[in-house]
């Protein structure tokens, strides 16, 4: 995995589990904190595989990488539609886009991951985002 493919968490947790991740590092059964916590969610997507796969075709939702160069965007404004970004993954809008482009291509965005696009484009579909 690319690390321009990841995006950061922060997360709080009790000293006592802490602790015992610690130890199990120590111990060698992983490699640090971070291996620790990333293969419990690896392990935890994989119990609830059915479920996601579910919801992502009951929501109409695109699984993975879905980028919106400005051409792509022109073709619809110039086709009189307008899109509705759905994904479970990542969405990104080209930094090339204007933020009066996104407004006159974009109906919707809902996003379960990250949304990346210019702060600008941002601010102006800032109404039509969705929080998830």
């Amino acid at each position: 995995m690319v690390t321009s493919e990841l995006e950061k968490i922060t997360i709080n947790m009790p000293p006592v589990d802490l602790g015992q991740i610690d130890l199990l590092v120590r111990e060698g059964f992983y490699q640090n904190r971070t291996d620790f916590i990333r293969t419990a969610i690896r392990n935890q997507l994989n119990t609830h595989a059915d479920a996601v796969r579910q919801t992502v075709v009951r929501k109409e939702l695109v699984l993975g990488l879905q980028h919106y160069s400005r051409r792509d965007l022109e073709a619809l404004r110039e086709a009189g539609e307008m899109l509705e970004i759905r994904v479970l993954g990542l969405a990104s809008i080209a930094d090339d886009v204007a933020p009066e482009l996104a407004l006159e291509a974009v109906r919707s965005v809902a996003v379960l991951g990250a949304f990346r696009a210019s702060p600008a484009v941002k601010k102006a579909l800032a109404d039509r985002i969705q929080s998830t």
